[in-house]
Order: structure tokens, then C-alpha cells, then sequence
């Protein structure tokens, strides 16, 4: 066998090694590739969403408090039916009616109605959609407060007092309890007891903050616009002239009143202290005419 036939089977068994060893590795590296997909990756998932389940679990709840502030302009002839139908439409829904006022027009005021409720978060379209058939619509405005913190401290609060009671209710139960700690005991549980009924009511008030939304409709009337003639300030200024006289004369009147009293007084004074001066002086005047 010649040198360069010795050469070529060297460099050959080189080469098959070579490649024998790529294919063994990218045999290995596809088996790992293949375990961590089937092992590794699914173990990640499993962490990762584990993981994400918890802080879902531990992200508070919110407690939100809305309010919606509504401003109907409608005219005056229809004033009292859109009261009266915003009112009776409430009561086909989850809607509760805290406070309605209604006002006539007067003098110097126009008509005016107001409706304050309080409405179920999904029944609150509903009410706008019915506030929107009233009239035109010129003012909406949202306000929200959290109430979050309120809420969970309530909670605590009855949480505690609620195993307090429970507890003082244990001790009450035993036999063994003296006659002076029976006393306490119960004293205790009264004022535990008053504090825990405040406390319920106060997380009510919450509860209906929080779970229903603050509505405020207004209505407002519409002022027709007339045309003004030319001669309309002059009876404005004579219309304001009169008011003007009457105010004028009712101080007059009232100054008068309030000087009179003192008139009563002042004058008899007065006329006593002239009298009392011309006396004095003619005394003093009369020595001097016997002594020229």
C-alpha cells in the first residue's frame, strides 16, 4: 500500500468519527430538547401560573363608590310629568328614591326639580337612557371615591369584636364563674355588643355606597327667548325706579322709628339743661347790676 493510499483512509476515519460524534450530539441535544419541552417547560407552566393564580388570589378587592350628577333641561309645561315619570320608572328597576323636591315657579325663581336615588350598577343605563327622553341633556358629571380602606377596616373591626363576643359568651357559659366576674362579664359583652351593632351599620352604609351608584337628576327650565322692543329698558328703569322708592321709603320709615325713643328722651333734656343755663345766668348777671 502506497503512502498516498494510506493517507486517504487516515483522513476518511478521521472524517467518520467526526461526523459520528455530530450525529451523537445532535442525537443528545434533541433528547434534551425533547425532555425539557415534555418536563422543564411544563414544570414552568405549572410555576408560572401557580404563580399567577396567587397574586390574583391576594389583589384586594376594590370598593368604589360612583356618582352621577345629571342636569335635564326641559320646559316648564313638561316639568312635572318628567318628574313624575323619572320616579315612577325607578320603581320598575332595582332603583331606591332617597330624596325629590319639585318647585314652582315664583317671581324671581324658575321651576326647578330634583331627584337624588340610588341604582343598581346594571340597571344604570336604563335610568339615563329614561333621563334622556325627558329633555335635552346639558350636564353630566361622574365622581368616584374609594372606599376600599373603609371597607376593610370595618371588616376587621367586626371580625374582631364578632370572636370577642364569642369568646366573653364562652367564659359567661362555665359554671365556675363568680358572681362579681359574671357582672363584668356581662357589661363587658353589652358594650361589645353596642360596638359591633355600630360597626354592622356602618358596613351597611358602605355596602349601599359601594354596591349601588349615587344618581342626582336636575331639571332645569328652559327660558323662552321674546324680543325686546325698544322701549323695554325705559319700563325696566321705571319698573327698578319704583322698587327703588319703596326701599327708600321703607328706611325712612325704620330710621324714624328707631329715632322717636330717643326723641322722647333727648328733648326734655334738652329744654331742662336750656332752662337751667338761662337761670344761672341771670343769677349771675344780677350782682353785678347791684354792685354798678
Amino acid at each position: 500500500m502506497s503512502s498516498k493510499q494510506l493517507l486517504v483512509f487516515l483522513v476518511a476515519g478521521v472524517l467518520a468519527v467526526g461526523c459520528a460524534h455530530k450525529a451523537s450530539m445532535s442525537v443528545d441535544r434533541a433528547e434534551t430538547a425533547r425532555y425539557m419541552m415534555a418536563n422543564g417547560a411544563t414544570t414552568y407552566f405549572r410555576a408560572s401560573a401557580g404563580k399567577t393564580a396567587a397574586a390574583a388570589d391576594a389583589s384586594p378587592q376594590r370598593f368604589i363608590a360612583v356618582r352621577h350628577q345629571i342636569s335635564v333641561l326641559s320646559t316648564e309645561a313638561d316639568l312635572p310629568k318628567s318628574w313624575e315619570s323619572i320616579i315612577k320608572y325607578c320603581a320598575t328597576i332595582q332603583c331606591e328614591v332617597t330624596s325629590s323636591n319639585l318647585t314652582a315657579r315664583t317671581r324671581d325663581l324658575s321651576a326647578s326639580g330634583t331627584i337624588t336615588m340610588r341604582v343598581a350598577p346594571q340597571d344604570f343605563p336604563k335610568m339615563f337612557l329614561q333621563a334622556e327622553k325627558q329633555g335635552n341633556i346639558v350636564q353630566h358629571t361622574t365622581q368616584t371615591e374609594d372606599k376600599t380602606s373603609n371597607v376593610v377596616d370595618t371588616e376587621a373591626k367586626l371580625k374582631n369584636l364578632s370572636a370577642y363576643r364569642d369568646s366573653l359568651r364562652t367564659m359567661l357559659s362555665k359554671p365556675s364563674v363568680s358572681v362579681k366576674d359574671l357582672i363584668e362579664i356581662q357589661e363587658k359583652l353589652s358594650e361589645v355588643q353596642t360596638e359591633l351593632d355600630s360597626e354592622s351599620a356602618t358596613r351597611k352604609i358602605l355596602a349601599n355606597e359601594t354596591e349601588k351608584i349615587a344618581v342626582e337628576i336636575t331639571f332645569l327650565v328652559e327660558r323662552p327667548s321674546h324680543s325686546r322692543s325698544g322701549l323695554a329698558p325705559i319700563w325696566d328703569a321705571i319698573r327698578d325706579s319704583g322698587s327703588n322708592l319703596g326701599e327708600s321709603l321703607a328706611t325712612l320709615i325704620m330710621v324714624v322709628v328707631a329715632v322717636i325713643p330717643w326723641l322722647l328722651v333727648l328733648v326734655p333734656t334738652i329744654w331742662l339743661l336750656a332752662r337751667l343755663w338761662r337761670k344761672f345766668r341771670v343769677k349771675r348777671t344780677q350782682p353785678s347790676a347791684t354792685s354798678a
